[in-house]
Formats: C-alpha cells, sequence, structure tokens
C-alpha cells in the first residue's frame, strides 16, 4: 500500500473523529472506509468489554495484594505493581472511549483516549523489566544477590514511566502518525528480550536437573509458569511484530479496518490475562503446598 493511501486512510480517520466534519461518522468504528469490513471493530469492542469487566478487577486485587503484602519475597512485585496500574488505568478508561467513540465524539476526549492508549503502547517496557529481574535471578544468581535491593527497581520504573509518559504526551498531541516508528521498534526491541529471557531461564532450570529423575517441585513450579509467560508473550505480541511492519503491503481497507484494528485488540488482552497469572501465581505460592520459607528463596522470583 502506498503512503498516499495511508495518508488518505488517516485522513479519513481524522474527519471521522472531528465533530466540525461535515460528513456523517460511522457510529461504531472508526474510519468510514470500513462500512464494508467492520468485523474488526467488532473484535475490538468485545475485548474492551472483557477487559472491563474481567481486567479492572483483577488489576486491582493485584495492586492491593502487593501493597499488602508483608515480605518482600518476590523482587519483580516493584515492576508487577508499575504494570497492573499501567493496565488498570487503560481498563478504566473503556466507558470512557465507548461513550465517546459511539455518542459523543468529543473531540476533547479523543486526547485522552490517545493518552490512554500512548500509556498502554508501551507496557511491554515494564515486562521487559520483570524478564530480566527473572533471567538475572535464575542465570545470574551472584549478581542478583548484590542487587535484590528494591530502590534499584523503584528508580527504574521510575524511569520507565517517564519514558512511557513522554511517549504518550507526544502521541496525544501529534497523533499516531508521529510515533508509529517508534511503537514498532520498542516492540521488536521488546519481544525480541522477553523471548531471549525466558528461553535463557528455561534453558537454565532444565539444565539444573541434567542427570536427576525428578525435578525440585520448587523448580518445577517456576519452569511451567516461565513456559506459560512465554506463551503469553508469544500470543499478545507477535502478531504486531509479525504484521505491522509489513503495513505498507495491505490494503487501505485491511490494514486500517482488520489488522491494525485487531493486533491491537491482542495486545490490550494482556490487561487481563497478566494479572489473571498473578492471581493464580499468588494462590498457588500462597497455599498449603508452599511455605513461606520455601517462597523466599531467590529462585522464587521467576515464578
Amino acid at each position: 500500500m502506498s503512503n498516499n493511501t495511508l495518508n488518505t486512510a488517516y485522513n479519513h480517520s481524522a474527519n471521522s473523529t472531528n465533530p466540525s466534519a461535515v460528513h456523517i461518522r460511522p457510529l461504531w468504528y472508526e474510519f468510514p472506509i470500513c462500512a464494508v469490513a467492520p468485523y474488526g471493530y467488532i473484535f475490538y469492542y468485545g475485548v474492551k468489554m472483557f477487559n472491563l469487566a474481567v481486567g479492572t478487577p483483577c488489576n486491582i486485587l493485584v495492586i492491593w495484594q502487593i501493597i499488602t503484602k508483608k515480605s518482600d519475597a518476590f523482587t519483580s512485585d516493584t515492576f508487577i505493581l508499575n504494570l497492573a496500574i499501567l493496565d488498570a488505568y487503560f481498563c478504566l478508561m473503556t466507558p470512557v472511549d465507548l461513550v465517546n467513540g459511539l455518542l459523543l465524539n468529543d473531540n476533547g476526549i479523543w486526547y485522552f483516549k490517545r493518552l490512554a492508549y500512548g500509556i498502554k503502547d508501551l507496557a511491554p517496557l515494564f515486562l521487559v523489566c520483570i524478564c530480566l529481574d527473572r533471567y538475572m535471578a535464575v542465570v545470574q544468581p551472584v549478581l542478583f544477590a548484590g542487587i535484590r535491593d528494591n530502590k534499584i527497581r523503584i528508580g527504574i520504573s521510575v524511569v520507565v514511566w517517564g519514558l512511557i509518559l513522554a511517549y504518550a504526551l507526544v502521541k496525544c498531541i501529534l497523533g499516531r502518525m508521529p510515533v508509529d516508528g517508534v511503537f514498532s521498534g520498542i516492540i521488536l526491541f521488546a519481544f525480541a528480550l522477553m523471548i531471549f529471557c525466558n528461553i535463557s531461564i528455561i534453558w537454565a532450570l532444565r539444565h539444573s536437573v541434567t542427570g536427576k529423575e525428578v525435578m525440585h517441585p520448587v523448580k518445577k513450579r517456576a519452569f511451567k509458569m516461565v513456559l506459560i509467560n512465554l506463551a503469553i508473550i508469544v500470543v499478545n505480541y507477535l502478531p504486531p511484530v509479525a504484521l505491522m511492519p509489513f503495513a505498507s503491503y495491505y490494503t487501505a481497507v485491511a490494514f486500517q479496518c482488520q489488522i491494525r484494528v485487531s493486533v491491537y485488540s491482542i495486545m490490550d488482552l494482556s490487561c487481563s490475562i497478566e494479572p489473571l497469572l498473578y492471581i493464580t501465581k499468588m494462590e498457588r505460592v500462597e497455599g498449603t503446598c508452599c511455605g513461606k520459607s520455601v517462597c523466599e528463596k531467590p529462585l522464587d522470583v521467576t515464578t
């Protein structure tokens, strides 16, 4: 697809979200050209409602569990807490997004929508922090023992929030086009690094039981959880990595009405999947099968 075609599609979007537009804006899909292929937006709204109903309470529960936790058993909880706050904010923006998209079409509210999506775009940076923390704990335990201080992770979180807010403000003010290249680059970087960290963790855990008949229950639990994390990373972030770089080869209708909206919707599902995984993990860790003394071992930061 040529640049002129893409620009035309974006112009359609601008007109469709501008309250002063002379034509009638479609009621529930963003681009007028999507009248012939609106199914991507059906999926989009379905994901929105799922995140509102499931993601919001789950992320609030994760925040409450971490804040009220009496021990610092998991060093990556600092990053998980920030990710849960980010995802909860994005989920809570759903009613605003839906009401404005379907009814109000207020130009000012569209700025808040772009801000929310700008914040969500860089959520993988906190996933990268979590993966790196787990990687250091399992693959570099000696070095990890010297950097267990949560002040380091708080400082890293502040830097990440600075990058996220700077990106979100640019997207909010200037629109999607100026930051599309940055978004694609960050997703590629984050996806590659997370895959490397998780595969390295799996390899280290498997290598640690070479020649043994049975894996230690704690290591086995860590191994299974890392496999689940890797599957979630592939499901949520492989589609944008695989499809978005080839935007110029799609037709305007295919890209704007099907591929783009579906890819972003799949990424948005992480708002619910990630806290559900964490809650399941916490239930298993805090159960009778795992005592406090076991859960506080350094290896458990990978579970």
